[in-house]
């Protein structure tokens, strides 16, 4: 009898062995998934900042009518700009590339494709979208003109996000505004700035 629970302990000790051998790999793989994961979203942030920063010499010209710009959309923007928005440039503006965005849209459409340009100088770049954020849309030919700064997919959905802030925030009479590339700042009553972050 003695013999045959001496067995049965060792059996059990040997089960319960197996058990914590296995919960023990269980969790190394989870650990190490888990690094994974977290591996991988900072692999990503990091993507999506390398994207941001590849676009920040880049402009979205949004509301020139199609073909407006005839077969040079570059000449038609070094020409426009400075006529449209009463700046002068010096250098004259110069673009690495400059190009409609989308398949050409149908005809009678009433939202023609954006243009974005690249500019050869990123003070030129900042220039224009100062310009834009502090006098707001230009006019051309009965146009409304916006222009807006580039970002990655990811980071423009993050900024739309604040989009629906904006409406309560201008109710209650409170300053706010974003800091590149997605992070919004509003104005306390004491004058000075919180900044709440990015959704």
């Amino acid at each position: 009898m003695m013999t045959s629970l001496t067995v049965d302990t060792k059996l059990m000790h040997l089960d319960i062995a197996g058990f914590q051998s296995r919960v023990t790999t269980v969790e190394t793989q989870a650990a190490l998934t888990s690094n994974r994961d977290q591996e991988v979203l900072y692999l990503r942030s990091k993507v999506i900042d390398l994207e941001d920063k590849s676009c920040r010499d880049n402009v979205r010209f949004l509301g020139f009518p199609e073909e407006i710009e005839g077969a040079d959309v570059q000449s038609f923007l070094k020409n426009t700009l400075p006529q449209l928005t009463g700046l002068t440039f010096d250098p004259p503006l110069e673009f690495q590339r400059a190009h409609r965005l989308g398949p050409k849209c149908r005809e009678g459409t009433n939202h023609p494709r954006s243009i974005i340009a690249c500019f050869l100088r990123h003070t030129q770049a900042q220039q224009l979208l100062k310009k834009a954020r502090m006098q707001g849309p230009f006019r051309k030919n009965d146009c409304q003109i916006r222009m807006t700064a580039n970002f990655s997919k990811e980071t423009s959905e993050r900024r739309k996000a604040f989009l629906a802030l904006r409406p309560r925030l201008r109710q209650l009479e409170i300053k706010f505004g974003l800091f590149e590339p997605a992070r919004m700042w509003i104005t306390k009553n004491n004058g000075g700035h919180s900044n709440p972050g990015g959704p």
